[in-house]
Parts: C-alpha cells; sequence; structure tokens
C-alpha cells in the first residue's frame, strides 16, 4: 500500500467501532488502508468497492492476507445495494467512504488527475465515458464556465473558460500541463499559495466523474442497507461533498427544520427518524496528522447510527 495514507484512519475506526462477526463495507477501496485497519481490529467480513479496476487489482494481496474475509467489487459506491444483492449481500453493520480522489490516482501522471506531473488529460476513475480532453475540446464556453464555477468554485471561470477556448483554436487540450499552464494565466495569483490551476481541476475532475451525483446516490445506499445498529462513515475533503454529506445525515436524523407552532402540519403525528447523528459536529484531524500528510487538512468526518424500527411519535 505504499504512497497510500489513510486520512482520520482512528477516528474512523473510532466511529465505526468494528466487530467480530460482523459485516461491512468500505465503499471506497482506493489504496485499501480502511480495508486493512477494519480487518485488522475484528474478526468481521468485509466487502470492498471501488470503479477503478487499479484498485481491484492492488486489493488482491490484502485479500490474500485475509482469505474468506475481504471480498471485493468493481463497481460504483452508488449502485452499492445492486453490486451487493448479486452477491447476496442485504444488509450491513457498517459502512465507510472515504470521497474524492485517492493518493495513487493523484501519484500516477497517466491518469491526468494532477497538474503536479505531465500526463494525458483523462481524470477517470474508472474506464468508461468522456475524458476531461473531452470536455475542455468540446464543451462551448458558458458550460465550461458553469463547471469550473460550480465544482471547482472558482471565482474567474469566466476567464478560465475563454482562455481554454483561445487555447484549443490553436491546438486540442491534451495534457496536463497544457491545462495548467492555461489556468495559471488566466487567474490572479492566489495570496493562500493555493496552485491556480487546483480549482478548475477539482471542477473537470467531479464533472468527469459525476462525483457529487455518485455521492447523493452512495449516501442514501448506504443507509438503506444498514442494519439496527449499523453506522456510516463519511470523511469528505471540499465543501461541496460535505454539504450533501451534512444535509443528508441532518435529513436521515431528523434535524431538519420542523412545521412552525402556528403550521396546523404542526399537529399531525410525525415518524421518528430512522437514524441518530453520532457526530453533530463534524470532526477534524489533529495537528500531528495534519503535519504529517497535508492532504488531510480539508477532511471532515461526519456519521449516523440506524435506529430500531421507527414509532409514531407526537409532534
Amino acid at each position: 500500500m505504499t504512497g497510500h495514507v489513510p486520512v482520520m484512519l482512528q477516528e474512523v475506526l473510532a466511529t465505526l467501532r468494528p466487530q467480530s462477526g460482523a459485516t461491512y463495507l468500505d465503499a471506497t477501496f482506493g489504496g485499501g488502508g480502511y480495508a486493512a485497519a477494519i480487518l485488522a481490529a475484528a474478526a468481521c467480513t468485509l466487502w470492498a468497492i471501488d470503479r477503478d479496476p487499479d484498485a481491484i487489482a492492488r486489493g488482491a494481496a490484502l485479500a490474500a492476507r485475509h482469505p474468506g474475509r475481504l471480498h471485493l467489487l468493481q463497481a460504483r459506491f452508488g449502485d452499492m445495494v445492486e453490486s451487493l444483492a448479486a452477491e447476496g449481500v442485504t444488509q450491513l453493520d457498517g459502512v465507510v467512504m472515504d470521497l474524492g480522489v485517492s493518493s495513487f490516482q493523484l501519484d500516477e501522471a497517466e491518469r491526468g488527475f494532477s497538474f503536479r506531473a505531465d500526463g494525458p488529460l483523462d481524470m477517470r476513475m474508472g474506464r468508461e465515458g468522456q475524458t476531461a480532453a473531452d470536455l475542455v475540446n468540446t464543451l462551448p464556453e458558458d458550460a465550461l464556465a458553469t463547471i469550473i464555477a460550480e465544482f471547482g468554485e472558482e471565482r474567474h471561470a469566466r476567464r478560465v473558460a475563454r482562455a481554454i477556448l483561445r487555447a484549443r483554436a490553436e491546438a486540442p487540450i491534451e495534457t496536463t500541463a497544457r491545462l495548467a499552464e492555461i489556468v495559471r494565466r488566466a487567474v490572479p495569483r492566489d495570496p493562500s499559495g493555493i496552485d491556480g490551476a487546483t480549482r478548475s481541476f477539482q471542477a473537470l475532475r467531479i464533472a468527469v466523474n459525476d462525483e457529487l451525483g455518485e455521492v447523493e446516490r452512495g449516501i442514501v445506499a448506504a443507509m438503506r442497507l444498514l442494519a439496527p445498529g449499523g453506522r456510516l462513515v463519511v470523511v469528505s475533503f471540499h465543501s461541496l461533498e460535505d454539504r450533501i454529506v451534512k444535509r443528508a445525515m441532518a435529513e436521515a436524523s431528523g434535524r431538519q427544520g420542523g412545521a412552525s407552532r402556528h403550521d396546523p402540519a404542526a399537529l399531525l403525528s410525525r415518524a421518528a427518524p430512522d437514524f441518530a447523528l453520532v457526530t453533530p459536529k463534524a470532526l477534524r484531524p489533529g495537528a500531528n496528522e495534519t503535519d504529517a500528510n497535508p492532504r488531510a487538512r480539508s477532511a471532515r468526518l461526519r456519521a449516523v447510527e440506524r435506529l430500531s424500527p421507527p414509532k409514531q411519535v407526537p409532534a
């Protein structure tokens, strides 16, 4: 597992609470860091999903060390219900999800995720669908600007989109180095020191992989699979993901705003929530971890636990 450092590992284990005889899912296998720790923590069964065939191939060695306990599936985590049902699994005692791009994907230049090393402009977590090169070379200015503004939260999205269109008129944009240079020239220098290409690369990666749609589908699917007492633990790395996770968990635990006492609906009985928040506030990594692993700095951990079957309670 060289090159992969699982983020907030101790917090994930403490929140998931692996138990012997239980069945868990690592919905984002990646480098296998969480999976290895869960298997070491308890004599449990672990299913692991990743859409990246390279991640599944890397997991073979870990599966061999835990015969009959680790089962690997190549799939999108948004499809976990169907993927697990095909294997006869319909209920889980816990699910962990580590959102975003893995260290392996960032560090392999040929995958095209990073502007720090030149490679083909790909960014696909799997091997299907459009690449980032397809998007930057074919989308109209408005569509590009929208992606960069919404998914990258880039204030200068329109300038970036125009720069991309000017550059591709001269020659197709096919490498990460060329795109990064185009973007850097289009945006002012960030006083925080963040590379000018960061937000635009994040935006394209999210668009290529439909990451936010996957997060929404994955959270719903994971909650559906949890047995009473089962926990969903999610680590997210940017505000767009975290917002989706926070909202979904708040709604599932009944934390969304209730009806006004002046509203007749407030007199009706309401169903008790199916879940309880384990983390009323997101957990953050400690200073020692962020010093050792700068990629952990933006991490947020949130969790919910499925309650026993709900009963009607008075408003």
